[in-house]
């Protein structure tokens, strides 16, 4: 009588693999909502916790369905893998960003100028639902400068005009949508009026042919003449919004321009809109600017 071994069946692994599938798509549903949709960050942060903690679960009970494998010979060993595969992209990204949470310091607001913080020409505000964010003190500004000692301003040869050109231009390939400028008053030229055609008469001849009796000469220009002022004599200041390259999270940006005898002085202020944590993304904006910056002003200096 021949004998059959009837291999056990690991129901661990078997539910692993739902588990994997359903944090999955919950993370895979999320992030397009969030991108592209209303979904504002700290619902998105919910839905990726939850999401990590499912594919936790899941990655549980998958190496408890390979040790039955390996101790009694349970099926399940293909669940258990594919419950792991499945996991991996939102326990990764939940890892990862605790480990960037842990590796940075708790800021969601950077700036250049530490002590002389730029002012935001209108205060960013969100709903900020759950998250909880501590106000900005000197403490944290010390903090910022520990832990990004190499976040300081520019400071460039040329009138705040021509500098300020090159910002611009620099924010707009950075990405950043400008929303506010202050301090710009004569920055733009006013357009000259357009002169009235020349009057004919019947026969077709212009009226105007005559020149005038008394044309005025162009004389040169006194060495001590005021020059025009760019702005209105205080800082310009430049305020828009961007977002991180992959998630989209929000940041809004603050350039302030200030012009200080033959140089003129960049200094640029970077917060995440929600939370308490930008895990390091405000520095590393700001810093991606500012190296944009040097690269521009070094073009235009050739």
């Amino acid at each position: 009588m021949a004998v059959r071994f009837v291999r056990p069946v690991s129901r661990a692994a078997a539910a692993s693999r739902y588990f994997g599938l359903v944090a999955l798509c919950l993370f895979v549903f999320a992030v397009p909502l969030f991108r592209f949709g209303p979904l504002t960050m700290p619902d998105f942060v919910s839905l990726v916790l939850i999401s990590a903690g499912l594919a936790l679960v899941a990655v549980l009970l998958a190496f408890f369905g390979l040790y039955r494998l390996w101790m009694t010979g349970a099926k399940g060993g293909r669940s258990a893998f594919k419950a792991i595969l499945l996991s991996a992209l939102p326990l990764g990204v939940a890892i990862w960003a605790g480990f960037l949470y842990w590796q940075n310091p708790v800021l969601y607001d950077v700036s250049t100028d530490i002590t002389d913080i730029p002012e935001w020409i209108e205060v960013p505000t969100a709903n900020q639902q759950w998250f909880s964010r501590p106000p900005i003190t000197a403490e944290t500004r010390a903090e910022q400068a520990e832990a990004y000692p190499g976040l300081t301003g520019r400071r460039y040869e040329g009138a705040v005009d021509r500098i300020y050109q090159a910002a611009r231009k620099v924010a707009t390939a950075q990405g950043i949508r400008i929303t506010e400028t202050r301090g710009l008053a004569g920055a733009i030229p006013d357009q000259p009026e357009a002169l009235p055609a020349p009057e004919e008469n019947p026969s077709g001849e212009s009226l105007n042919d005559e020149p005038p009796a008394n044309v005025p000469v162009p004389l040169s220009r006194p060495a001590d003449a005021p020059r025009p002022m760019f702005g209105t004599g205080g800082d310009v200041l430049v305020q828009g919004a961007t977002r991180s390259f992959i998630l989209g999270a929000r940041f809004d940006v603050l350039l302030r321009l200030r012009e200080e005898t033959e140089t003129t002085l960049v200094d640029i202020r970077v917060a995440s809109r929600f939370g308490p944590h930008d895990l390091g993304t405000s520095a590393s904006l700001a810093e991606a600017y500012l190296l944009a910056l040097d690269a521009e002003m070094l073009g235009i200096g050739d």
